[in-house]
């Protein structure tokens, strides 16, 4: 079957109308993209340009002129120059009055300047009907058709009627428009396109810290420590072996940080007696940054997948195991097989296999293309079910790992002990509380909470009013 482009529809859009003219204030990049995008959709285009004779590379079917001729022509003038520029702008308020102007500027920095861009241009050139639009799509978007690219655009503005003409027009380009209400919100559209993964720097920051405080942990113990006492250089460990004890503890401290604050949450719910106050602001964050905590520990869990598939062709394992079965042979000894070994090193793997493919299922359940295709039942039993039973499986999988050795003192190295322990804490605290909250004395209290039940409802009113009862 052929494969039909969505952009392939604004083609027809205006066939069997009269063709509507929009002009455009700006002969730059993106404004020459955005200009050849509305002529592919049936738009006539004119270029209004402080030097129209000296405009080149525009779209084939275009018109450029001087903006006072340009602006005559349409009552849709899309504004595609910075801000320090807009200042011409005032001597054009005669023939600007009544236009609907959009304004598509970005700036350099976040609240760069008092007020935004598009309210800066409203004060400008007060007559007109100042629409913000089209910054949070790029030159190369509009080029490329979107198909690899966002396909949002956020419109915001006082006049009603100016929007709905400015939304027809991105809906006509294939794009898809997101009112965002009046001007008032247009400086938070500009801020949009400058932030750098606003919802991932406190996971980033949280999983450098933590693998930064593992690594410098094992280098102490694994490294530091046999150079001091025994002179032997274990510097030969810090590519793989260290690294690939860093990656399963991160991985799972950060799972356990995903269900951390619904535990909390919880039993604030059940200290305050209701569901009507606010959490504090760090663990509304903390809740928000979720996903991204969940994602980052399943990169770490592949890394440590991936660091352990290479372990057989280690030089130093093949030296090892060369050595051993050397040694065996000239003295004609083995080792004997034991049955309970074999039970824990066969349990240690299949838990790490059956938490690393339910934290791979919670992973694509995440992403939205997967997500938007289950109702909101599932995905909770996705999430929180086989969320929990991959904290269980993951942290077995850590215990059996460090089977009879766990509590043993001979491991411990300057009073430390090994890294696991300590990755144990976060996990093991987290299942000890939620078995707890499940049990039904408690669990049925939770959900008559949860369900807008409160112990003291005197105290909601009082908040509502204001009051506080510290």
């Amino acid at each position: 079957m052929e494969k039909i482009s969505t952009d392939a529809f604004p083609l027809t859009v205006h066939s069997s109308e009269k063709q509507e003219t929009v002009c455009i204030f700006g002969t730059g990049d993106f404004g020459r993209s955005l200009g050849l995008k509305m002529l592919q959709c049936g738009y006539s285009i004119v270029f209004g340009s402080r030097t129209p004779q000296m405009s080149s590379q525009l779209p084939n079917g275009a018109e450029v002129m001087s903006y006072s001729d340009a602006a005559q022509k349409s009552d849709i003038i899309i504004i595609a120059i910075h801000r320090e520029h807009y200042d011409f702008l005032t001597e054009l308020t005669d023939v600007l009055n009544g236009k609907i102007l959009v304004d598509v500027s970005n700036n350099l920095k976040i609240n760069q300047y008092p007020e935004s861009n598009a309210e800066y241009l409203a004060q400008l050139v007060p007559g007109t009907h100042v629409v913000k639009a089209f910054n949070t799509v790029s030159a190369w978007a509009l080029q490329s058709g979107a198909l690899d690219a966002s396909r949002q655009v956020f419109i915001c503005g006082n006049d009603s009627k100016a929007k709905q003409r400015v939304m027809d027009v991105v809906r006509s380009l294939g794009l898809t428009p997101l009112d965002k209400g009046s001007l008032v919100a247009a400086n938070e559209i500009e801020n949009y396109p400058l932030q750098l993964f606003p919802m991932w720097k406190f996971p980033f920051y949280l999983s450098a810290v933590l693998c930064v405080f593992f690594f410098l942990y094992c280098v102490i113990r694994e490294v530091i420590y046999p150079y001091v006492y025994e002179k032997r250089d274990r510097t030969f460990r810090l590519p793989i072996s260290i690294p690939n004890r860093v990656f399963p503890i991160a991985a799972l401290t950060l799972l356990a940080l995903v269900y951390l604050p619904g535990v909390i949450a919880a039993i604030l719910q059940l200290y305050r007696g209701t569901k009507y106050r606010r959490f504090p602001d760090w663990l509304d964050h903390w809740m928000l940054c979720r996903k991204q905590l969940g994602l980052i520990a399943l990169g770490f869990a592949f890394l440590h997948v991936l660091y352990t598939l290479v372990i057989p062709i280690r030089y130093y394992v093949r030296w090892t195991w060369n050595n051993r079965t050397a040694t065996q042979a000239i003295t004609k000894k083995e080792n004997p097989f034991s049955t309970t070994t074999s039970w824990l090193s066969d349990s240690y793997i299949a838990l790490g296999m059956l938490g690393f493919f339910l934290f791979v299922l919670l992973g694509i359940t995440s992403l939205p293309s997967v997500s938007n295709m289950v109702n909101w039942r599932e995905f909770r039993f996705v999430q929180s079910k086989l969320g929990y039973l991959t904290l269980i499986l993951c942290t077995a999988h850590t215990l059996v790992y460090g089977g009879k050795r766990f509590l043993n003192p001979s491991n411990l190295v300057w009073y430390l002990p090994s890294a696991y322990v300590i990755a144990l804490i976060i996990p093991c605290t987290v299942l000890v509380i939620k078995f707890i909250l499940i049990l039904p004395c408690i669990d049925k209290t939770l959900m008559r909470i949860r369900q807008g039940w409160e112990r003291n409802p005197k105290y909601s009113e009082s908040a509502l009013n204001g009051k506080t009862d510290i």
